[in-house]
C-alpha cells in the first residue's frame, strides 16, 4: 500500500461554508498539533516524533485534497502542496522546502472579489511568529470594482493581492497582516510575483483604535470619517485603496537607494522616512483623486476615506505601538502629528483634540514633497550625507533625546568610521515620545493589544481599560 494510500478519508461538506467544511477543520487541527513538533526553522528534529508527525501529514494532505474542489484556480498549487508534504516526510523530516508548491501559487492571476485560497505551508508570519511552522489560513480576495478600475489605470500593481480572513492558526492570532511568500521554507529564494495584505485586518484595527482614540482626545470626527468607525466593508476597501498606492510606491519615484533598504545597515529613522513617503503619496495621490471631477464616484469618495485614514491610523495606532527600540513606524507616526501641529492644522487645547479639515491636504502634502524633496537631492550625495540630512528632516520638527549623539551635529560623529560605526550612536529611543504620546500611550494601552489577531468581525467595540 502507498503512503497516499494509507492517507485517511476526509469528507468535505460544499454547502457549508469554506471555514465550517470538516475538512478544513481537522486540516486546521492538524496543523496546529503540528507546530508542536517543530523546531523554529520548521524540522521535526525528534525521531520519536516522526510517527505521528507522518500521521498529521496524512491529515493535512486528505483536508487538501477533500477541499481542493473548491478550489479550481489553485488545482496545480494544490496538488504540489500535497508532493511537497509527501517529500517533506521522505526526508525525514528535516528543514521543509516548499518552492515547488509555492512557485504554483499565483494569487495576483485571480483578484476577484469573493474568491476564497486555501493556503498552507511551512512558514513565519511577519510581526507574528518567527518560527516556520505549518501554518494554514483560509482566505478571501477583497476587489471592489473600482479598486480594479485604479490598478486598470494609473496605479497599476500586478503583484498586489488584498484579502481578508476566513479562519487561520495561531500564527495568525497575532498582529500579522500580510501573507508573503518569503516568509515560506524553501530551498532557494526566486523572484517573487505578489503579496498579500488583510485588508479585514488593518481596517478592524483601525476602527477599534480610532474609536477608543477619539473619545479619550475628545476628537469630534466628521460624518465621512465616522462611517469609517462604523462599516467594516467600506474601511476594508478604503485600506484596500491605500495599500494599492502604498505597495507600488516603494519602487517609484527619485529613488536614492533600494527602498526596501534589504541587508544595508542603516539608522532606522530612514525606515520611518521610506514607509512614511509611501503613505503620503497614497494621500497625495487620493487628494488628487477627490478632485478629479471625471473619476469615478466611488474612486471619489474613499479617497476622501484613505486620506482620514492614513492620518488617523498613523497619528494614533502607529505612534503608540510596539516598544520603543527602533520603532520607524512610531516615528513616522510621531513625525505626522508634529508637523500637523506645527504646522497650525492640529490643535491639543483644553484636552480636546480639533484638526482644521480644509487645510490638511495642502499641510500634509507638504511633508510628502519635503521628503520627496530629500530623496530628489539625495541622489547626489554620499550616504552618510543623505543620512544627515534625513536626520535633519525628522529632528527639526521630532524632537531628539537630550542625550543624542547625532542631535549635537556631524562634529560629534565617527564620520571617518564605518557605516555601522555611525550606525551605532542612534539611539534605540532615538526620538522618544511626547508628553501628549506619553499620556496618550497610558490610555490607550489596553486597545492597542486587544487588537492582536482582530479581524473583520471582532472589531468593536473596542477592549476597556
Amino acid at each position: 500500500m502507498t503512503a497516499q494510500a494509507m492517507a485517511p478519508a476526509i469528507a468535505s461538506d460544499p454547502q457549508l461554508p469554506a471555514q465550517q467544511d470538516p475538512a478544513w477543520l481537522a486540516l486546521k487541527a492538524a496543523a496546529i498539533e503540528f507546530q508542536g513538533l517543530q523546531a523554529q526553522d520548521g524540522s521535526v528534529p525528534e525521531p520519536s516524533h516522526h510517527a505521528r508527525a507522518a500521521q498529521l501529514v496524512d491529515t493535512v494532505i486528505a483536508g487538501v485534497a477533500a477541499l481542493a474542489p473548491r478550489f479550481p484556480h489553485d488545482d496545480e498549487y494544490l496538488r504540489l502542496l500535497q508532493a511537497d508534504f509527501r517529500a517533506w516526510e521522505a526526508s525525514g523530516f528535516g528543514v521543509p522546502d516548499f518552492l515547488d508548491s509555492l512557485m504554483a501559487f499565483q494569487p495576483q492571476q485571480h483578484r476577484v472579489d469573493g474568491l476564497q485560497h486555501v493556503v498552507v505551508f511551512p512558514m513565519y508570519t511577519q510581526n507574528g511568529s518567527r518560527s516556520r511552522f505549518v501554518e494554514a489560513v483560509l482566505v478571501e480576495v477583497v476587489w471592489p470594482e473600482f479598486v480594479g478600475e485604479l490598478e486598470a489605470g494609473e496605479y497599476s500593481n500586478k503583484l498586489f493581492v488584498p484579502i481578508r480572513f476566513l479562519d487561520f492558526t495561531p500564527g495568525y492570532a497575532t498582529n500579522s497582516a500580510v501573507l508573503f511568500p518569503e516568509t515560506v521554507a524553501m530551498r532557494e529564494i526566486p523572484t517573487f510575483t505578489w503579496g498579500a495584505i488583510f485588508a479585514d485586518r488593518e481596517a478592524a484595527r483601525f476602527r477599534r483604535v480610532l474609536n477608543a482614540a477619539a473619545k479619550v482626545t475628545n476628537l469630534e470626527l466628521p460624518a465621512d470619517a465616522a462611517e469609517l468607525v462604523a462599516d467594516q466593508k467600506l474601511a476594508q476597501e478604503t485600506f484596500v485603496m491605500w495599500d494599492l498606492i502604498h505597495d507600488r510606491t516603494h519602487m517609484r519615484g527619485d529613488l536614492p537607494f533600494d527602498p526596501f533598504m534589504i541587508k544595508q545597515r542603516m539608522p532606522f529613522f530612514l525606515y520611518s522616512l521610506e514607509e512614511l513617503r509611501c503613505d503620503l503619496t497614497a494621500f497625495r495621490e487620493s487628494v488628487k483623486i477627490g478632485r478629479d471631477e471625471t473619476a469615478a464616484p466611488e474612486a471619489r469618495r474613499h479617497a476622501k476615506l484613505v486620506q482620514y485614514a492614513v492620518i488617523f491610523d498613523r497619528i494614533f495606532r502607529f505612534a503608540i505601538t510596539g516598544g520603543r527600540v527602533r520603532n520607524y513606524d512610531g516615528l513616522g507616526g510621531q513625525l505626522l502629528f508634529a508637523w500637523m501641529h506645527q504646522h497650525h492644522v492640529l490643535h491639543w487645547t483644553d484636552t480636546k483634540l480639533a484638526i482644521d479639515w480644509t487645510q490638511v491636504p495642502e499641510v500634509v502634502s507638504a511633508l510628502g514633497d519635503a521628503i520627496d524633496e530629500l530623496y530628489w537631492r539625495s541622489i547626489d550625495r554620499p550616504k552618510v550625507a543623505h543620512w544627515l540630512a534625513a536626520y535633519e528632516l525628522v529632528s527639526s520638527t521630532v524632537t531628539p533625546h537630550p542625550a543624542s549623539v547625532w542631535a549635537k551635529g556631524p562634529d560629534a560623529l565617527p564620520l571617518a568610521g564605518t557605516a555601522r560605526e555611525i550606525t551605532d550612536q542612534v539611539m534605540d529611543d532615538e526620538f522618544p515620545l511626547s508628553m501628549f504620546y506619553e499620556a496618550l500611550e497610558k490610555k490607550m494601552r489596553g486597545v492597542i493589544e486587544s487588537t492582536a489577531g482582530i479581524t473583520g468581525d471582532t472589531a468593536l467595540p473596542e477592549a476597556t481599560e
